[in-house]
């Protein structure tokens, strides 16, 4: 009853925040499937080795996402990275122009893009190894119900912060391309609020 109780937290607030904001965002979506997953694993009782194979696909779908998506009318790096709200997209976009670099820069974000789907299947792999790691225990005991919360509470150190590295080490390359694409100093290449 308790992780059916902790399942209506996550699937309660991602409705609300829907009904707020009217935006779909698929990385929120593909979150809160994630979460309900685990809790339909757990209650339904299936083997741990599930638990490994979610938490690895999760972060592997996103890959497979960001890749696909530069290929349609809504790149999620552009959307991620490179956007209005964080950088001066109508003065970059001009200084590409002027400089005839506009190839360049959609070879760039494509690049990115590829080291970005990189950086989640290397999330991939950290996520099912220390799924598989930490575990073992059957389903609807205390220790499978301990274990996730260790697996949940280390997963931060072991795997989002070298993902917030790799994400920062590909941001500063991107924004170190876009100042030898068009000649504008760091300060000049984000938004001034």
């Amino acid at each position: 009853y308790g992780l059916a109780i902790a399942l209506l937290f996550p699937l309660s607030y991602g409705i609300y925040d829907f009904i707020v904001t009217r935006d779909v965002n698929i990385i929120s979506i593909i979150g809160l499937v994630s979460i309900l997953l685990t809790g339909i694993l757990g209650l339904f009782q299936f083997a741990p080795m599930w638990v490994a194979i979610k938490e690895a696909s999760v972060p592997l779908i996103i890959a497979i996402i960001v890749i696909i998506s530069e290929y349609t009318k809504y790149p999620v790096v552009r959307k991620m990275l490179y956007n209005e709200s964080i950088m001066d997209v109508p003065v970059i976009q001009q200084k590409l122009l002027d400089n005839s670099n506009e190839k360049l820069f959609s070879a760039l974000m494509r690049k990115c893009a590829y080291f970005i789907s990189l950086s989640f299947v290397f999330s991939s792999v950290l996520n099912y190894s220390l799924a598989v790691y930490i575990v073992k225990s059957k389903p609807g005991t205390v220790e499978y119900t301990q274990e996730i919360g260790k697996m949940t509470g280390l997963s931060f150190p072991v795997i989002a912060i070298p993902s917030m590295i790799l994400m920062a080490i590909i941001l500063f390359y991107m924004i170190k391309q876009i100042k030898k694409l068009t000649n504008l100093e760091f300060e000049q290449i984000f938004k001034n609020q």
